[in-house]
């Protein structure tokens, strides 16, 4: 019994040595391919980028100036971040942030310049920043295109914009705003000019766009640049028949024709989070649709300070939201976007802007917001079909309890209805801005104005018919409409618009 028992035990221990001896060698000939295949790719990486063979570089694969881009890049500069050169068309892409993204917005917009910042930032201009650093300090990849520079931190990569991509986006075009009366200060009023035989819309608008002015004048043959300004506002248009007389008749009479070009007005792009915190926590409330990311951008262009939300939007953070990825609660923001109506949620809050539009321009707003996106529009099936009549029955009652909750919880309001901000946008703007403790200049509200729009309104025809609420909706919506206008006027605010109520 022994014996077998003792050759048992010698074959378990060779077979012991035997597995240890099969692992060994099969770590060490991973480690070997491991090894070889490195090498194998710094080979091919050199080969591909065109590197001469030598020495390893200490970064091999650092990031290089855009080689497919159409645009011609001009190098790396300094950016302080207060006084950007490059300060129109901003906006930031986290996931997809590409040099032929960067240059197609601002060619779109007539700009000469497109500076990449970070690895996803992008600003537009029509001069280069002043001052010039070493290619080494814009070593940051384009999160959207493995490789190619763009920019580092407080690095600005910049390329010069030839044309648009095949592909994208048509530049914007000249805009008409009307015949004006000329100011009796036209040397103070416009900071440049142009006089030349045979002047044209074109040229005039060409040659203030690449000045960086949205407003090029045109008087007969002379042509001027501005800003719109409290002695210049747009506001008080005259008959345009008096401007389509002969180039001397219209001289004599001191009319002019305005256009807006296409570069933005720059007074007020430059935002920035909050110096030190807020001792005011903030919200802007609104049901969803009410116009809530417009009046962001109304109050963060006039304020020129960033608002943050409660939630995380990434396509508006892309478009310039920078305050959207900040923590909501870090009182690093003017205000705070909130569509929440609970009485935990409103009580957070020390004050609060209550933003309201009318519901059926609402729910329109949001039913098109969920089905297609901010700038899209829901589908023809979508309103026909069970989810429209659902979403109503659903979404109006928030839209009544929203401003109901508010109202009860709040601890200090303003109400702003959002038709009152469309037609007096600078007044109704002017009083948010006091509500939020910050001086502004009439210039920068003027710039706000001239930038009113900002990049979610949607545009083109709807695709659906324009009266999508039944009998049935209309009375459940009219009720709601009752009940909230009561409730205002209780707590002795004004009570809704009339235009609420269909009629």
């Amino acid at each position: 019994m022994a014996k077998p028992f003792f050759r048992l035990q010698k074959f378990l221990r060779r077979t012991q040595f035997l597995l240890f001896f099969l692992t060994a060698a099969y770590l060490m000939t991973g480690s070997l391919l491991l090894l070889q295949r490195a090498r194998l790719r710094r080979r091919w990486f050199h080969h591909f980028m065109g590197d001469p063979p030598g020495p390893p570089a200490l970064s091999p694969e650092a990031p290089q100036p855009a080689t497919s881009s159409r645009g011609t890049y001009v190098g790396c500069f300094s950016d302080d971040g207060q006084e950007r050169t490059l300060k129109g068309s901003v906006f930031f892409d986290l996931r997809k942030m590409t040099v032929s993204h960067c240059q197609d917005a601002c060619a779109e917009r007539s700009y000469i310049y497109a500076g990449l910042e970070a690895g996803a930032e992008c600003y537009c201009g029509n001069r280069l920043p002043a001052m010039s650093v070493g290619p080494e300090e814009c070593n940051h990849e384009c999160k959207g295109e493995k490789s190619s520079v763009c920019g580092g931190v407080g690095r600005l990569s910049v390329y010069r914009v030839e044309e648009l991509q095949p592909g994208s986006r048509k530049r914007r075009t000249v805009t008409y705003r009307g015949c004006f009366r000329l100011p009796e200060n036209i040397t103070h009023a416009f900071p440049d000019s142009l006089v030349q035989a045979n002047v044209t819309v074109e040229t005039c608008s060409g040659f203030c766009s690449q000045k960086e002015f949205p407003l090029a004048i045109l008087r007969g043959w002379e042509c001027y640049c501005a800003y719109s300004t409290p002695q210049f506002n747009l506001r008080d248009a005259v008959d345009s028949s008096l401007c389509g007389q002969e180039s001397e008749a219209q001289r004599l009479a001191e009319y002019c024709e305005v256009y807006q070009t296409p570069v933005q007005d720059t007074r007020c792009t430059d935002r920035r989070f909050l110096p030190t915190k807020s001792k005011v926590f903030v919200a802007l409330s609104s049901f969803p649709g009410a116009g809530n990311t417009w009046a962001r951008h109304l109050i963060e262009h006039a304020t020129g300070f960033y608002t943050g939300s409660y939630y995380f939007d990434g396509t508006l953070y892309n478009k310039g939201f920078k305050g959207e990825k900040d923590h909501w609660r870090s009182r690093r923001t003017i205000c705070v976007k909130t569509h929440e109506s609970g009485r935990r949620e409103i009580e957070m809050f020390d004050s609060a802007i209550l933003l309201i539009r009318n519901p059926y321009r609402s729910l329109v707003a949001e039913f098109n917001r969920k089905c297609a996106g901010h700038l899209g529009y829901a589908a023809d099936r979508n309103w026909k079909s069970k989810e429209w009549p659902d979403f109503v029955n659903s979404y109006a009652s928030w839209w009544s309890s929203h401003v109901l909750d508010w109202l009860k919880y709040g601890k200090r309001l303003l109400v702003v209805h959002y038709e009152e901000l469309r037609r007096s946008l600078v007044p109704t703007l002017r009083e948010m801005v006091a509500f939020l403790n910050v001086s502004v200049s009439e210039e920068r509200l003027l710039c706000v104005e001239n930038n009113k729009e900002g990049s979610f309104r949607r545009r083109g025809r709807r695709p659906h018919d324009p009266e999508p609420f039944t009998p049935e909706m209309k009375d459940l919506i009219n009720g709601y409409i009752r009940t909230v206008d009561q409730a205002l006027r209780d707590h002795n605010w004004a009570g809704l618009p009339r235009e609420y109520v269909p009629r």
